[in-house]
């Protein structure tokens, strides 16, 4: 891991910062290239429009770790306000949870019960929620009440990380109940005894765990999210579906708003499908310092962008 990551990651994780760097303007401005706005209608409004594109969108409320029972019930609340904005407006647009937002460091059954009404909600609605995975310290709780709402509902996937050495694992385990899969590489700071150290192992393990997924989308339809903006990683990926004969509506190809919208562009016109991820909210430096960590090139083009 590379120092300017480590940086990127140390911000994010501190209090001070995320309290006095969002009041500066250029701090606001660099974010508003990747997030459309902080209320929920700038986050329908930019799913409007990628719509109009050939894009369905995943919308996620920023925000996690939250102290009380009071708060998580605001958070259940407000992602229920957006299923049915959602199904209102006749959007192409799921949502995705973090369960630390829903209760998960509080009571386990509460977060459950929150989870459960959510998708229940979303389910009326023919909708599908994400779970995000968070930091590694929730992994066994998170793939846990996945486990629970699964026996229940289908209309619900869960993100996995390829840079834990236990994913593969995990996914092995989670194929019996036939999940929806969201791949990404992972962007929190975890020790290298639990997971990749270096780019080019995560790329391979990456691309090893979407063979699988892959192999599963083809032969059992299991709803899988290739969620990267490596373009090569990418190509390999598609070469590897072609050379497997797995369509290209098997999967789904799932990046951020505002970065490579070119290649979004691109992808959708090679027939793929290409789903974008709008976040929005106030709790948003975080967020915004993992994501310039899962690339610190990033920092430069940013730069270039406000100056």
């Amino acid at each position: 891991m590379g120092i300017s990551r480590n940086v990127l990651l140390w911000a994010s994780r501190n209090h001070k910062l995320r309290e006095t760097l969002p009041r500066y303007e250029f701090v606001r401005k660099s974010v508003a290239r990747f997030m459309p706005g902080e209320q929920i209608e700038d986050a329908l409004d930019a799913a409007v429009a990628l719509q109009k594109q050939g894009i369905p969108t995943v919308l996620t409320h920023l925000g996690e770790n939250v102290t009380t029972e009071e708060e998580t019930r605001k958070v259940k609340e407000h992602y229920l306000k957006l299923l049915e904005e959602i199904h209102r407006r006749s959007v192409d647009a799921q949502i995705s949870v973090k369960l630390t937002e829903l209760g998960l460091d509080q009571d386990l059954g509460l977060c459950l019960d929150h989870l459960r009404e959510l998708i229940r909600a979303a389910a009326e609605k023919k909708n599908y929620v994400w779970v995000d995975m968070e930091g590694s310290k929730y992994t066994t709780s998170t793939l846990d009440l996945y486990y629970h709402a699964r026996e229940e509902f289908e209309n619900t996937g869960l993100c996995l990380q390829s840079y834990l050495y236990r994913t593969k694992m995990d996914l092995e385990k989670l194929l019996s109940v036939l999940p929806g899969i969201r791949l990404v590489k992972g962007a929190y700071a975890e020790p290298p005894s639990i997971a990749f150290a270096s780019k080019a192992e995560n790329d391979e393990n990456y691309f090893n765990l979407a063979r699988t997924l892959l192999l599963h989308a083809k032969q059992q339809g299991i709803q899988v999210g290739f969620g990267t903006h490596d373009q090569a990683l990418l190509q390999r990926i598609l070469e590897l579906a072609n050379s497997m004969s797995a369509s290209r509506d098997q999967f789904e190809i799932q990046m951020l708003y505002g970065i490579r919208r070119n290649d979004q562009l691109r992808l959708v016109k090679e027939g793929c499908r290409v789903r974008v991820l709008i976040s929005y909210g106030t709790y948003w430096f975080p967020w915004y310092m993992r994501r310039l960590a899962e690339r610190p090139a990033n920092v430069w083009f940013v730069l270039r962008n406000i100056v």
